[in-house]
């Protein structure tokens, strides 16, 4: 919620500064995102009255101008815009003018000569003065604008923007009235709200309202407003004010509906009443209506969207977007105003899921004070009379009690309240505090009955009311207090694999952690698991957000995308989190644990070149994440496919035969959809499989020497050398103290698809220094079961 400093102030003005006044609203709860200057630092403009208009002498474009300011002569000005017109009041650029620009100091207004003319001034529009993006022409002033007064102290441009970021539960304060409560409650000072005055009605013109959906719209109030002026211009003083809140000025009609939302809370629709055909009905869609809507969209509607309907058919969605077919246009003459209470239960998702989100829905998916409708009514209806004139009929408010909310009075505790927030304030302070907030109270035994306000639809509980007391009251105020409970420690087991120790390896490793979003795109999902099919979300951010994530792979992917578009060529990053995987017994939630490496392995440095990552890079980083476990050895690589995967670089990790993760570089045609430059390779393991650890055991150091023996076989290329160690340490024994492989060869002598394989075998026993005979014997039976698993032969 975007608002004015000065807009706020007519309704409430405590004594404070701006910086202060937004801290207040943080500290309540209301927290202010940015306080911006309503307009740009500018001096020396004033309002204007234009005299006389003449073409210039040698400029067809050009005219001069005669421009009184309130000094004794008028001064001549040359202006290019063509709406510039004798009587009109604009705002004027005197000589010594500093106007917004690039510059420091801004643009400086100076004597000129324009085609031979001299110009004392300029006459400036809305985008010169830094009011608006662009414009067409000069801006146009009031009549009643006083000649000669300072522009800016005139329209209130030493103003204040203040954004604040709102809870879901506080719609409330989605407008000025619910703010100017807020800020009245907190300092105690009085609030003085805009006077709403029953129009009466001149003509007896009423559009008939049938609600075939209560329990959706349970509230639906309109007005016929006949003979309007289709050539009016919104005033000045509410542009501005619906510029300094983010919204851009349309037309009288919609600029009205949209500053009574802003002003009240309540959104408002126009529709040109002779659009409409015999009755407003508020049902639900009928299957195979489709509705243009006035951002030119057409959407299919499904059967559980509320619509605003006549006998022809939808004409806008309820609480979203009015349709194009009846919407207010440049030669409307009568409308139809709405004003309408829908149930947050029947909003709520509804615009996200047609792709949309407007201020209408953001308000009344967190709910509209359900007693706003006719009071909005008659407030858009003064207004729209005093700017574009016509005539009103009488209001139609159609209601079915029934379905409208009920406010049932709160029980509060004065016991429970002093539990809560640790603090026994008095009876009457809180009492108070509760009156200043618009409640009804009525003292009983314990405490009070609390009856809160129709627009405070998010207290339900006892609680509600205390945490409100509570920052009322000030959360600085409340002493600070340490609780104590008895708590029992459970160790964890020794052999638990550590998550903090596995981040910190990776991080010594050069990895950073990331966090990324459960929900990812579905596109680029299928891209990386195009077998399975991700949980769809009812209620998505966004359309690219919308499935939950299979694997941890496309966050990490996009965040190497985007730290590659903006010149980050190393991206070394790892995440652990949930993924959600469908099975037999519905979607299992598995904790992962993933990584992604690309560019460098190493950062740039002068003394040694730059590797980049490979295969073999990461998997060193994947052992060393295995060796956490302190059994290794009990894992193994086992050549694999995957469709995301690289065919021939990706390999499927084992822990004692069963799969537990996957390894490898992702596919080039990935990469290219993902414009990410550079081979990239990612590993996921399921956590669960590292859970069971092994604790490290003592053993003495032999005080005999080791003996090494080095053998060359050859085997098919396609046999892992994780297998081949494992038949030699089963082999070998408790004599093999390690084994290292120092060299692989193919090509040369060696016959196509086989490869030499050099191991060296270390040997040493722990009783007694090794013979040659038994080391021989060692060898020998090792190389006989390379032999018979794999066909190994003995290099020569």
């Amino acid at each position: 919620m975007r608002f004015s400093e000065s807009w706020l102030r007519d309704w409430v003005n405590p004594p404070v500064e701006t910086q202060a006044l937004a801290d207040q609203l943080s500290m309540a709860g209301l927290e202010v995102d940015s306080v911006e200057p309503a307009a740009p630092v500018f001096s020396g403009v004033v309002v204007g009255l234009v005299e006389s208009v003449s073409p210039h002498p040698d400029a067809e474009k050009l005219r001069v101008c005669s421009v009184r300011v309130g000094e004794d002569a008028p001064l001549r000005i040359v202006c290019g815009a063509s709406n510039v017109a004798q009587g009109m009041r604009v705002p004027v650029a005197t000589v010594g003018a500093a106007l917004p620009g690039d510059q420091p100091g801004g643009f400086k207004i100076k004597r000129a000569k324009l085609r031979g003319v001299e110009s004392l001034g300029m006459i400036c529009s809305a985008s010169e003065l830094g009011l608006a993006e662009t414009s067409g022409g000069i801006l146009p002033l009031p009549p009643d604008a006083p000649i000669g007064q300072d522009f800016r102290a005139w329209l209130r441009l030493d103003d204040a923007c203040i954004e604040v970021d709102l809870t879901p539960d506080r719609g409330d304060c989605l407008c000025i009235a619910g703010l100017a409560r807020e800020v009245a409650a907190i300092n105690g000072v009085s609030l003085t709200p805009v006077q709403v005055e029953s129009v009466p009605p001149a003509v007896d013109d009423c559009f008939p309202v049938r609600l075939l959906a209560p329990e959706h719209c349970p509230r639906y109030a309109c007005r016929i407003v006949r003979g309007i002026d289709p050539a009016a211009e919104t005033p000045l003083w509410m542009r501005e004010r619906l510029r300094r809140s983010g919204i851009r000025s349309i037309g009288p009609v919609v600029d009205v509906t949209n500053y009574v939302m802003l002003e009240l809370g309540q959104p408002m629709h126009a529709f040109d009443l002779a659009r409409l055909n015999g009755e407003i009905r508020v049902r639900l869609a009928e299957p195979g209506e489709r509705l243009p809507l006035l951002n030119g969209d057409e959407v299919a509607l499904r059967p559980d969207t509320l619509v605003i309907a006549d006998a022809a058919g939808p004409l806008a969605l309820a609480g979203i977007m009015g349709g194009e077919g009846s919407g207010v246009g440049s030669e409307t003459r009568d409308v139809l105003l709405e004003s309408a209470f829908f149930a947050p239960a029947g909003i709520s998702g509804k615009a996200r899921s047609y792709g949309l989100h407007t201020d209408s829905s953001h308000r009344f998916e967190r709910g509209v004070d359900p007693q706003l409708q006719a009071r909005a009514i008659e407030r858009a209806t003064r207004l729209l009379l005093d700017i574009v004139g016509g005539q009103p009929g009488p209001v139609v408010d159609a209601t079915v009690d029934a379905h409208l909310p009920r406010r049932a009075p709160l029980a509060l505790r004065e016991a429970r309240c002093a539990q809560i927030l640790g603090l026994a304030l008095p009876t009457q302070t809180i009492e108070e505090i509760l009156a200043r907030l618009g409640m009804e109270t009525e003292r009983i035994a314990d405490g009070w009955q609390v009856t809160a306000p129709s627009a405070r639809i998010d207290l339900v509980h006892e609680v509600d009311l205390i945490a409100d007391i509570g920052r009322i009251h000030g959360y600085d105020l409340i002493p600070v207090s340490h609780a104590s409970a008895a708590a029992g420690t459970k160790a964890a087991p020794e052999a638990a694999f550590d998550l903090d120790r596995a981040r910190l390896a990776l991080v010594g490793r050069g990895f950073q952690e990331v966090v990324t979003y459960s929900f990812v795109s579905p596109e680029l999902q299928a891209r990386l698991e195009p077998g399975l099919e991700g949980l769809r979300l009812a209620n998505p951010i966004s359309a690219d957000m919308s499935v939950m994530r299979l694997s941890l792979w496309p966050g990490l992917l996009q965040t190497a995308r985007y730290n590659q578009a903006r010149q980050q060529e190393r991206v070394r990053v790892f995440e652990t989190g949930l993924r959600f995987r469908p099975g037999l017994a519905g979607l299992r939630q598995e904790r992962a644990i993933g990584a992604l490496a690309l560019g460098g392995v190493d950062p740039e440095q002068w003394a040694q070149p730059s590797k980049a990552a490979d295969f073999c890079s990461l998997k060193a980083d994947l052992d060393a994440l295995l060796a956490l476990t302190g059994a290794p050895e009990r894992f193994a690589f086992v050549p694999a496919s995957h469709p995301a995967l690289h065919p021939g670089q990706t390999a499927r990790v084992e822990r004692d035969g069963q799969p537990v993760g996957l390894i490898g570089m992702l596919h080039p045609a990935i990469a290219a959809e993902l414009d990410l430059t550079g081979d990239a390779f990612l590993f996921e393991l399921d956590q669960a499989a590292l859970g069971a650890g092994q604790i490290p055991r003592f053993r003495p150091i032999s005080r005999f020497p080791a003996i090494r023996r080095d053998i060359a076989v050859i085997v098919d290329q396609d046999v892992p050398y994780s297998a081949i160690a494992a038949a030699v340490r089963a082999e070998a024994g408790d004599l093999l103290r390690d084994l290292v492989p120092f060299d692989v060869f193919m090509g040369g002598n060696i016959d196509t698809g086989r490869k030499s394989l050099a191991l060296g075998l270390i040997l040493q026993a722990s009783s007694q220094t090794l013979t040659d005979e038994a080391v021989e014997e060692t060898v020998g039976r090792v190389i006989t079961r390379l032999g018979s698993e794999f066909g190994a032969k003995l290099r020569d």
